[in-house]
């Protein structure tokens, strides 16, 4: 009885840095079983583009233009259930894989992994399983949570944006000094050196 061969597992990579993205292509490209059908630098572009190539397992970077992949992973376990995320990225603080677990992803992997446990993990994602390194999962179930009040998780994010106390004040309707005192609240009670480092430590906690 002649073997059906089995369907390749189609990719979506989604990274906004040109140079990783293509080295990641060429990387699962010469797997056996793994065909890269398309390819984003942001995040309405690899929602727009899984929509159009319905990949098995989609690769996502956390750190894009226009959505994070975080939030590319929600909208897509919403619109294609059968698309599994595989986050790949520099970012892996507890909180951030608490974040990613929530939003339904798949897989969670730091960026400096190996062409063969990535490629291992998107067939090991394909198939229906998980994969998290041992010790993410465990800082995962550690994490603490946000001491930020709402208001500051608030402020703290628009800065992340670039914003400065002025335009945030506008967009929350708040006074100038008021959104130069949930800065400085913030700065000061996550330890952080200045907004900019503050901004840092509240991302990789997964508290934006």
């Amino acid at each position: 009885m002649e073997t059906v061969p089995e369907e390749p597992i189609r990719v979506l990579i989604a990274e906004d840095m040109q140079l990783l993205r293509e080295a990641i292509v060429g990387l699962l490209s010469l797997e056996p079983g793994i065909v890269v059908v398309a390819e984003a630098a942001d995040g309405p572009s690899a929602l727009a583009r899984a929509q159009q190539h319905r990949p098995d397992v989609a690769v996502v970077d956390v750190a894009m233009p226009g959505s994070d992949g975080i939030d590319v992973a929600a909208v897509l376990r919403e619109q294609l259930p059968r698309c599994r995320v595989l986050i790949l990225t520099a970012l892996s603080g507890p909180g951030m894989v608490r974040k990613a677990l929530r939003a339904g992803v798949a897989g969670f992997l730091p960026k400096d992994v190996g062409a063969t446990q990535l490629a291992d993990a998107v067939r090991t994602v394909a198939a229906g399983g998980r994969v998290l390194p041992p010790e993410l999962a465990v800082a995962a179930v550690e994490a603490t949570l946000s001491p930020l009040t709402q208001r500051e998780t608030e402020v703290l994010r628009l800065a992340a944006t670039g914003a400065g106390p002025a335009e945030i004040a506008t967009k929350l309707f708040i006074t100038y000094g008021t959104a130069r005192n949930h800065l400085t609240a913030a700065v000061a009670k996550l330890n952080a050196r200045n907004r900019i480092d503050a901004v840092r430590i509240a991302t990789e906690q997964g508290w934006l």
